[in-house]
C-alpha cells in the first residue's frame, strides 16, 4: 500500500497516514489484505489532465481508478500478481465537496478511497441505476461501519470554570463560587474540570486550588504558566493532569499555543518535576507538526490541540482547512504515542466537527457553557427572587 501526496497540496496538510489506514482497512473486508494499492493525491490542474487524457471529459473529476489488469491479455492470476491498481483523488475537489455536503475533509476522502477501491473491485455505477444502486449501498456500509470500528469511546468534555471565578473577582466577594460551579458540572455528566491558576491571579485563587482538589470526583486538570511558585502549587496539590500554558498579563485569554519547540529545556525540566510526582503533563500547542514533534521530544504524556484559530475562521473553506490541520496534528501525535486533547473557542455551533476526530479524547470548553448558563438559567433564577420578594409582601 502506497500513498502519495503530490508536493503542490502539501500545504493542507493531508494524512497520507490516515488514507493508508482507511484504504487497508477497506482492503481486509474484501480479503485483499495482501495485495498491492497505490493511492495518489493531486491537485485540481492535475486531475483535469487525468480526466481529459483518459475520459475525454475536461476539468477536473473527484476521483479516477486505474485496474492493473483492465485490458490485461495475459492471466494474471497464473502469474500471482497482487496488484489492485491505482486510485487518483483531487484534494481541491474533495475539499469542495465535503464543505458542499456538510462533512469533514477526511470524510470526503474516505468515500473516494471507498470509491475508488470499489472501481477497482468490479463495482461500476455507470452501468445502470441497480449496479449504482449496489455501488452506493456498499460505499455507506463500509463508511459507517469504520466510524464504529473507529470509534471505541466518545470523546469526553471538561469545563473550564475559570469564568465563574472571573465573575466572582469583578466584585471581590465570595459568589459566585467556582467549587460549587465544578459540582454542578460534574452532575451534569462532564468527565473533568478545567482551572486556570494564573500569575496575576485575575479570577482562579489558590485556595480555589486547594478546596477543588478535594472536592472534584473526576478529574483536576491544572491549567498554568512554567512559573516557579505556581509549579510548587501544583506539586503541593497533585492534579490529575497539569496543561502548560503560555501566559502574558496583557492578554484576556491564552491567545496562542505554547512555543515548545524554541522553549525545549525549560519545558522538559519542568515535566520532569512533575512527572517525578506521578503529575502527567499536558501542553497546549497549536496544531504544527514541529510542535508536536517537540511536545513529544521533551516527555509530554498529552497535548491539547489549540482550536482557537478554527473558531475564528470568517469562511467555510478556511474552517474546513483548520479543521484539517487539527485532524492531521491529531493522528500525527497518536501516531507518536502523545494523547489528545482539544480547546479552546469551542461553542455550540463548531464542536461537532472536532469532537468527531477519534484520536482526540477531550475537549476543554468554558467560555460558551458558562455564557449559555447565564440565559438557560435566568429565568429560573428571576423566578426565585421573585417568589422571595413577594413572600416577604405577605
Amino acid at each position: 500500500m502506497t500513498v502519495q501526496v503530490q508536493s503542490k497540496v502539501n500545504h493542507l496538510k493531508v494524512s497520507q497516514a490516515r488514507i493508508k489506514q482507511f484504504a487497508e482497512w477497506v482492503l481486509l473486508q474484501f480479503n485483499k489484505a495482501n495485495y498491492n494499492l497505490n493511492i495518489v493525491i493531486i491537485d485540481d490542474a492535475e486531475m483535469s489532465w487525468f480526466n481529459e487524457q483518459y475520459r475525454q471529459k475536461s476539468g477536473p473529476t473527484n476521483v479516477l481508478s486505474f485496474p492493473f489488469a483492465d485490458g490485461a491479455e495475459i492471466d494474471l492470476a497464473f502469474l500471482d500478481v497482487k496488484e489492485l491498481g491505482d486510485v487518483i483523488i483531487s484534494i481541491d475537489t474533495a475539499t469542495r465537496e465535503s464543505i458542499e455536503y456538510n462533512q469533514t475533509v477526511e470524510h470526503r476522502l474516505n468515500w473516494l478511497v471507498s470509491h475508488g477501491i470499489l472501481h477497482l473491485l468490479g463495482y461500476d455505477h455507470e452501468k445502470g441505476k441497480k449496479e449504482a444502486r449496489k455501488m452506493a449501498k456498499k460505499e455507506q456500509e463500509l463508511l459507517k461501519e469504520y466510524t464504529l470500528t473507529r470509534r471505541t469511546q466518545m470523546t469526553h468534555l471538561a469545563i473550564n470554570v475559570d469564568h465563574v471565578a472571573t465573575i466572582r473577582q469583578a466584585r471581590g466577594i465570595t459568589e459566585p463560587d467556582p467549587v460549587a460551579a465544578a459540582a454542578i458540572c460534574e452532575m451534569a455528566g462532564a468527565s473533568g474540570i478545567v482551572i486556570h491558576l494564573r500569575e496575576d491571579r485575575r479570577h482562579i485563587q489558590d485556595r480555589d486550588v486547594y478546596l477543588l482538589r478535594e472536592t472534584i470526583k473526576t478529574k483536576m486538570n491544572l491549567e498554568m504558566g512554567a512559573n516557579k511558585e505556581i509549579i510548587k502549587i501544583a506539586l503541593a496539590t497533585k492534579p490529575d493532569l497539569v496543561t502548560l500554558v503560555p501566559e502574558k498579563r496583557e492578554e484576556l485569554t491564552t491567545e496562542g499555543g505554547l512555543d515548545v519547540f524554541s522553549q525545549k529545556k525549560k519545558i522538559a525540566k519542568t515535566i520532569e518535576k512533575l512527572t517525578a510526582k506521578n503529575i502527567p503533563v499536558s501542553l497546549f500547542i497549536d496544531p504544527i507538526e514541529e510542535q508536536i514533534q517537540a511536545s513529544y521530544d521533551v516527555g509530554a504524556t498529552f497535548i491539547e490541540l489549540h482550536t482557537g484559530t478554527y473558531c475564528d475562521a470568517t469562511s467555510e473553506k478556511a474552517q474546513a482547512n483548520e479543521l484539517q490541520l487539527i485532524h492531521t496534528a491529531a493522528d500525527e501525535a497518536a501516531s507518536l504515542g502523545l494523547r489528545v486533547n482539544a480547546g479552546h473557542g469551542l461553542d455550540y455551533h463548531n464542536t461537532a466537527q472536532v469532537a468527531a476526530i477519534d484520536t482526540i479524547e477531550e475537549l476543554s470548553i468554558g467560555h460558551s457553557i458558562i455564557s449559555r448558563a447565564v440565559f438557560s438559567g435566568l429565568d429560573l433564577a428571576v423566578r426565585d427572587m421573585l417568589k422571595i420578594v413577594q413572600q416577604a409582601g405577605r
